[in-house]
């Protein structure tokens, strides 16, 4: 049995940025939440590709204990994301974007995965999460949005606010969902809608952690090395439900998760695709987590 499971996409990425580039990278917000969650627990992927996705990669997912009995095959070609950066790396700028098969993905989970307690619901339409939600029963439900979805799909999206436990989202999202430029009106809005806990990404600059009683923020690691901000943002969440799965939902153990995940994301950016996090041991991450307590006290 999985410990998480995460629902998103499995893709191929094309990305430049000024240090370099990488032509159909393996990709998709579920490949980089999984990969950062196999540090602390054992995730399940639900997901889909087509026929034309390297068998390599699914090696590469299985040789972390990261099960893939969720990844459908299906005829035709794999979701592809072509973009670049440029010298603010905060933003990316699209190139192109292949649906493909994922244009009718719907979320099956494998039998032995809606037994799991632990759900991350990446950044996919809010209908199909309610269809995630509607097949499990768990005790820790994380998710994670994007603008679009804001625009297009709002009245879906506030159910699944209302049925989360810790809801995702960047500054700039925060905003635009509850229509105010403050980020801390933003959290507390979010919060009256029923989640635990909100977290806002602020990118190189941190997150912002809320709840009904705290506010805990933290600053992003002071990276001199960045390659590639792709996947930094499912990086973070997938470590930190990796660590939640294992250390409880309490306050204490979410400003944890919150640090743990800061610190695999920081990983994550300093090469492209998965290539960082391939190279780095839990040892690695204890160490920037040391790194971060030092950083913060005072």
């Amino acid at each position: 049995m999985v410990d998480i499971v995460i629902v998103g996409s499995v893709a191929l990425d094309s990305v430049k940025t000024p240090f370099g580039a990488v032509s159909d990278a393996l990709g998709g917000a579920a490949s980089y939440a999984a990969f950062a969650a196999s540090f602390f627990s054992r995730p399940g992927i639900v997901g889909v590709v087509g026929d034309d996705f390297p068998e390599e990669h699914i090696e590469l997912l299985r040789s972390r204990d990261i099960s893939t009995a969720g990844i459908k095959t299906s005829n035709g070609k794999t979701f592809r994301w072509s973009g670049y950066y440029e010298y603010d790396m905060n933003q990316a700028h699209t190139t192109e974007t292949q649906l493909n098969v994922f244009e009718n993905f719907s979320p099956e989970l494998p039998e032995d995965y809606k037994k799991s307690k632990n759900l991350f619901l990446a950044n996919i339409d809010p209908a199909l999460q309610l269809t995630v939600l509607s097949q499990m029963n768990p005790k820790l439900v994380v998710a994670d949005t994007m603008n679009y979805w804001i625009e297009k799909k709002r009245e879906q999206l506030m159910e699944v606010i209302k049925k989360s436990n810790v809801f995702l989202l960047n500054d700039s999202e925060a905003r635009e969902l509850l229509k105010t430029t403050n980020l801390i009106s933003a959290g507390r809005k979010m919060l009256s809608l029923g989640p635990d806990a909100v977290i806002i990404k602020k990118g190189e600059d941190g997150a912002l952690l809320l709840t009904d009683s705290k506010i805990f923020s933290l600053p992003g690691y002071p990276l001199e090395n960045v390659r590639d901000p792709t996947g930094a943002g499912d990086s973070f969440a997938g470590a930190f439900i990796g660590y939640l799965s294992k250390n409880g939902f309490d306050e204490s153990s979410v400003r944890k998760a919150i640090v743990y995940g800061s610190a695999v994301a920081s990983f994550n950016v300093e090469d492209f695709s998965l290539n960082r996090l391939k190279k780095i041991t839990m040892n690695d991450i204890e160490a920037r987590y040391s790194e971060f307590e030092a950083m913060v006290r005072f």
